[in-house]
């Protein structure tokens, strides 16, 4: 079976390398005009038939003297690319490009186009996904169908280059939509000219090596009025900085080793000659949980895609001003990533949920470790869910039974939304919603 895979692997790499170059070198009269040749060339040697084979000649020639006269094309030039700080997968990413003619002559009529790291996945990648899809044609939609693949590459508007004198620098506005999140990669510019003929492109390229984060997709969300309490957190005023309750302090006291200089007092200690600290009231302020589920044997399926969009999402609705927000999931390790209050940003969370990855060696349970063992000092908790089977039944029953207020999202391939029923929360049906895949936003649009 392996070495099945390995022929259609090594097939997909050289129709998805063919179609790329084909598509970059060739315009769309000159797509058609090679698709004409090509039916030509196979009805040609049927001569009795049909007529066909009378275009052939004709048709090659256009192509011999469209490839022959984008020879001369030898442009040198210099860029510049002015990229956003972060992108969003699914959404335009506007940015520009400087262009430097450094050629003797001056060019008009030039498209610019980028240069990304190749998106195909390695073997082993390609082998999961089959194995996991048990659809061995799927990686074969690469041009097809981009957006069901998660090796495909961004999706990016040809920008036309205004005229440009002799070391003169243009700016050439550049749009792209990125596909999927993570880090996006360019390795360079490329200027293409069109033959006269305008059926084949003449290429220059200058390596340009850049990065560029693209955050999750997020939806909207309505404000959720959030349940629970405020609950001691302990070593409460490094996390509460100015907020709430930590302006007040009860007394003074002698320092104790691990105190913050900041609370010293420094005129007491003046005065006694040893360190004085401020002793502050305990905190208790709200801190909610927002628990990823990442344990999906399906690595790049829309699913858990879904899944980290919806608890992106939460994470820029929920307010953080006056409260916490830890996100919690499991990867190679056990992650617990704190916003609000003066502690993070949530971009800074935003950005770990770029790169978040399906996790495949651990099970369940190691999650469920990670929860149970911070529920302690949580109001509430929601769960971002990516089935509703008895392991993950079980933990939230464990949830409810310790009094923790709990709202779960479960995330379901298309037409499975009705299959579910809310198990330990029948007895709080409106804190436990089902999301399917092609209508999330509409799901979290019902929210109340």
């Amino acid at each position: 079976m392996r070495v099945i895979f390995k022929v259609l692997y090594r097939l997909y790499r050289l129709a998805s390398g063919r179609w790329y170059w084909v598509r970059r070198r060739f315009t769309r009269v000159g797509l058609a005009v090679l698709g004409a040749l090509i039916l030509v060339a196979l009805l040609a040697p049927d001569t009795d038939n049909n007529a066909t084979y009378q275009i052939l000649p004709l048709l090659l020639f256009l192509l011999v003297v469209a490839v022959g006269s984008s020879w001369s094309f030898k442009a040198r030039f210099a860029a510049t690319r002015l990229l956003p700080r972060f992108g969003t997968a699914g959404y335009p990413l506007n940015y520009r490009i400087l262009v430097k003619n450094l050629s003797p002559k001056t060019y008009s009529g030039l498209t610019l186009l980028e240069n990304f790291a190749d998106p195909r996945p390695s073997f082993e990648e390609f082998l999961a996904l089959e194995l996991a899809e048990q659809r061995v044609l799927r990686s074969f939609r690469f041009s097809a169908r981009q957006h069901a693949t998660p090796f495909g590459p961004p999706t990016a508007k040809e920008a036309s280059v205004p005229p440009a004198a002799p070391n003169e620098e243009v700016e050439v506005r550049v749009e792209l939509t990125p596909l999927r999140r993570g880090i996006l990669r360019f390795t360079g510019v490329t200027l293409a000219r069109a033959d006269p003929l305008g059926l084949v492109r003449a290429l220059a390229t200058r390596p340009l090596a850049q990065t560029v984060l693209i955050l999750p997709r997020r939806y909207p969300v309505a404000a959720l009025a959030l349940p629970g309490t405020a609950k001691y957190q302990e070593g409460g005023i490094a996390l509460a900085t100015s907020v709430g309750q930590s302006d007040e302090y009860v007394a003074l006291r002698d320092y104790r080793h691990g105190d913050p200089l900041r609370h010293i007092h420094w005129r007491s200690w003046a005065r006694v000659g040893h360190p004085v600290v401020k002793e502050f009231e305990d905190e208790f302020f709200v801190r909610h949980a927002l628990v990823l589920d990442t344990f999906s044997r399906h690595p790049h399926s829309e699913v858990f895609e879904e899944a980290v969009s919806v608890t992106a999402s939460f994470a820029c609705t929920l307010p953080t001003q006056e409260s916490l927000l830890d996100l919690l999931f499991v990867g190679p390790q056990s992650y617990c990533v704190t916003a609000g209050r003066g502690v993070a940003h949530v971009d800074q969370m935003l950005e770990i949920l770029a790169s978040v990855r399906a996790c495949a060696d651990q099970p369940f349970s190691a999650l469920e470790h990670l929860v149970l063992s911070h529920i302690r000092v949580v109001s509430g908790c929601i769960c971002v869910l990516l089935a509703w089977d008895e392991v993950r039944r079980s933990f939230i029953g464990k949830l409810r039974a310790l009094g923790v207020p709990v709202w779960v999202f479960v995330l379901v391939p298309p037409g499975q939304r009705q299959l579910l029923e809310p198990g330990p929360l029948r007895d709080e049906p409106d804190r436990f919603s089902v999301l399917e895949v092609g209508r999330v936003e509409a799901g979290l649009a019902h929210l109340k």
